[in-house]
């Protein structure tokens, strides 16, 4: 069954339920809201709005990684990240996540306030592991194939849920061995990472075999490429297909929603919660 609760920091929160993480991209230039929230006092006004429609997690990224996304410098992302954690720390009583691969903008915003680590790059990057070692934060590892600059150029597998699950428990095991207990570690089967439609398709089918684990899951599939294929719908249009596509994954399993439409996902959790 899982946990019943994930330690975040000073926060606890509860995965009696699936609980929303709404996402808040200090970015210019992530695919569906690059550069709206750019300015600090924009972005914390969005978490502001987002906690008020229910939403447990704010998952503050300052590095796109959609397909052909460009990497940005540490000392950038520090720059675009923490003031940001800073002041939602200070306003909101919520849980913050940093979507980040960078061990310094780990560091710096554990520090600053935030409760979890969330890495599309599952802690690959030369410092990661060990520095999240140190930070006493739940850490979500998601499965990416090649890097953000190539993962679309003709994804391939054998069997791609298998080896998903593979890669993950190879990188819960390299969590365990420098001192991340397991009950700190959070899965991603990272949809559209690396993924052509029918992989992700597949995924989601066999989202319940994730489960075995028996850690806490996340899915990120709003507004995604995935979405548009199946709905022929651009992107800032993909908001029904995005919460059935979520419902879909609650269903299965999936302990956090990871989201753009908050208000809407958590209309469609109400009613799936009265009925389970």
């Amino acid at each position: 069954m899982g946990p019943a609760s994930l330690s975040c920091g000073a926060r606890t929160l509860s995965l009696s339920t699936p609980q929303i993480m709404g996402v808040l991209n200090v970015t210019p230039d992530s695919f569906s809201d690059g550069g709206e929230f750019f300015d600090p006092a924009q972005a914390v006004n969005r978490a502001r709005e987002m906690v008020a429609q229910g939403a447990s997690i704010i998952d503050v990224g300052g590095e796109s990684t959609r397909p052909g996304a460009q990497a940005v410098s540490e000392s950038e992302e520090l720059a675009r990240v923490i003031p940001v954690v800073e002041a939602i720390t200070r306003e909101l009583d919520v849980i913050i996540s940093l979507d980040t691969s960078s061990p310094a903008v780990m560091q710096q915003g554990v520090a600053a306030g935030a409760g979890m680590i969330n890495d599309v790059r599952a802690l690959q990057r030369q410092g990661a592991l060990e520095v999240a070692a140190t930070l006493d934060v739940p850490v979500c590892l998601m499965h990416m194939q090649g890097s953000p600059t190539t993962m679309q150029k003709n994804p391939q597998y054998a069997g791609v849920v298998q080896e998903v699950m593979e890669f993950l428990q190879q990188r819960i095991a390299a969590c365990e061995q420098v001192g991340i207990e397991r009950h700190r570690v959070v899965m991603d089967p990272g949809f559209g990472f690396g993924k052509t439609l029918e992989h992700n398709l597949s995924l989601l089918r066999q989202l319940a075999d994730f489960k075995r684990f028996n850690l806490p899951l996340l899915v990120g599939m709003s507004r995604k490429k995935m979405i548009g294929e199946l709905t022929g719908r651009p992107t800032q249009d993909r908001m029904v297909g995005s919460v059935a596509a979520a419902m879909l994954a609650a269903q299965a399993g999936a302990n956090i929603l990871r989201v753009h439409d908050v208000a809407a996902t958590m209309d469609a959790l109400k009613v799936l919660n009265s009925i389970q």
